[in-house]
């Protein structure tokens, strides 16, 4: 019996082990906060999430206790809505941590968590670092200040830079696993080594360049789900960093990029998903000409697939499809879609009848103020422009007397002005990305779409640069 009483005091010890490896504890202490509820929040992207609450005894003693672990990351502890300080959670999920309010950082004291001691000494090191380079950074800001000084003020930030890096390089050593370690190796520098010279004794000027893109990912895992979890949104970040300033600004380079990068990113569905939104959100209304067609291949190629369906609901695949199918007909370089519609004769006019060199589609309503301003500087430009340009018209409203209204005081009568709504054809709001007024199309003389969403103002020079690269290419085009 008293054998069989040990087996199974075994078998209860073995299985607690078991659930608090799997789960997580964290006791805490805060002498001054008696009796009061606090939250545990984490970061995640760009935003921040409550996972826990408690309360604390009259010693300021609380704990947080779950059986589930927590994912890995950088965690805080919330009173009254303000963050009083951050900690992270790493493999080890049980552990202590004692403090005093108000100075919560100098206070801390950590029991039985590496992850939080390292944490701990980065915040306390780098707080040191700041301060001692708050002096040379001041020179640095100092107009008054002498081109030596600034010299001097320049070479000292630099050793505290170094000494930064020294102990991150450290730390990256000997805890590879840590969390610190994770974030260290994220911000990391690329080191570039001095470029080979070419056969002609010059330096290859795009060597660095091709080095930097190259290695920029190497210190960063974006198949790794901590890196989202960080009061930074260092993924994010990185990012946007390497799209905006590594890869050329056009479709094709930054969609062969996109589908590259996945393929890592896939390898935890959580980076995937934050990977494959973030791209999305970015090129759905791009700053940049030309780039929409990168959503459209995000759509087809991750949402339409199914590839998110583990996250996407149906709403947001519609949604999607609707912008998606808005933005596929007249991407540029596409031909544009024909628009056949009423004109304010009630006669049936239609974007192809048009022979000019350039045609203009512009979309726009009698009564929007954006648009009381772009029709006249439109109208300076078909005015004066030494291209052959043709405009036709669309009217976003379904009165005609307001359209025909618009034509006279604007006097806009030598454009083919159309009612959009009277249309012989589809909406053109699904066949062109029109949704807002006013909204301009370039076409050639083929009718393809060689310019989009363009002001008035930049038609002219538009057109000029179009034409030189229209020759240069000619003039370069292999037999």
């Amino acid at each position: 019996m008293r054998k069989l009483s040990y087996i199974f005091f075994g078998l209860i010890l073995i299985t607690s082990c078991k659930l608090s490896a799997q789960g997580y504890k964290m006791d805490f202490k805060i002498e001054g906060l008696p009796d009061t509820t606090f939250l545990l929040g984490n970061f995640f992207g760009e935003s921040t999430y409550v996972q826990d609450t408690a309360r604390s005894n009259h010693r300021g003693e609380f704990s947080f206790e779950g059986n589930k672990a927590l994912e890995s990351g950088m965690y805080f502890i919330v009173l009254d809505k303000v963050r009083l300080f951050d900690f992270v959670i790493g493999k080890d999920q049980t552990f202590t941590m004692e403090t005093k309010h108000p100075d919560y950082i100098k206070n801390l004291k950590i029991n039985g968590d590496t992850d939080n001691e390292l944490f701990l000494e980065d915040m306390l090191f780098n707080a040191e670092r700041n301060s001692e380079a708050q002096p040379f950074v001041m020179v640095l800001k100092d107009s008054l200040a002498t081109p030596a000084d600034k010299k001097v003020a320049r070479e000292n930030l630099n050793k505290v830079g170094e000494k930064v890096a020294e102990r991150s390089k450290r730390v990256i050593q000997n805890h590879p696993d840590a969390v610190v370690s994770k974030l260290m190796r994220a911000n990391q520098d690329i080191d570039i080594p001095e470029p080979p010279l070419l056969e002609n004794g010059q330096v290859d000027s795009t060597w660095r360049y091709k080095y930097y893109r190259k290695h920029y990912w190497d210190g960063f895992d974006l198949s790794d789900p901590t890196l989202l979890r960080f009061s930074r949104p260092v993924y994010r970040n990185k990012l946007e960093d390497y799209f905006d300033r590594l890869i050329l600004p056009n479709a094709d380079s930054i969609t062969k990029a996109i589908d590259e990068l996945s393929v890592i990113a896939g390898k935890n569905q959580e980076t995937y998903k934050y990977f494959i939104w973030n791209m999305t959100i970015k090129y759905q209304h791009p700053e940049i000409m030309g780039l929409d067609k990168i959503f459209v291949h995000l759509y087809d190629t991750y949402f339409a697939s199914g590839k998110m369906d583990y996250w996407a609901n149906e709403q947001l695949k519609n949604n999607l499809k609707e912008r998606a199918d808005q933005l596929r007909n007249s991407l540029v370089g596409m031909k544009a879609p024909n628009l056949i519609m009423q004109n304010q004769d009630l006669k049936r006019r239609a974007l192809y009848d048009l022979t000019n060199k350039y045609t203009v589609i512009y979309f726009y309503d009698p009564d929007c103020g954006h648009c009381k301003k772009e029709t006249p500087r439109l109208k300076e430009f078909y005015d004066g422009s030494k291209f052959d340009i043709g405009v036709f018209a669309v009217s976003a409203d379904t009165s005609m007397t307001k359209m025909r209204d618009y034509i006279e005081k604007m006097k806009i009568d030598n454009w083919v002005n159309v009612n959009g709504p009277r249309t012989y054809t589809v909406l053109y709001q699904k066949q062109y990305d029109a949704s807002t007024t006013p909204t301009i199309y370039v076409l050639n003389e083929e009718k393809n779409i060689i310019a989009k969403k363009i002001p008035a103002e930049r038609l002219e020079e538009f057109l000029l640069r179009y034409e030189e690269v229209e020759a240069y290419q000619k003039r370069n085009k292999p037999n």
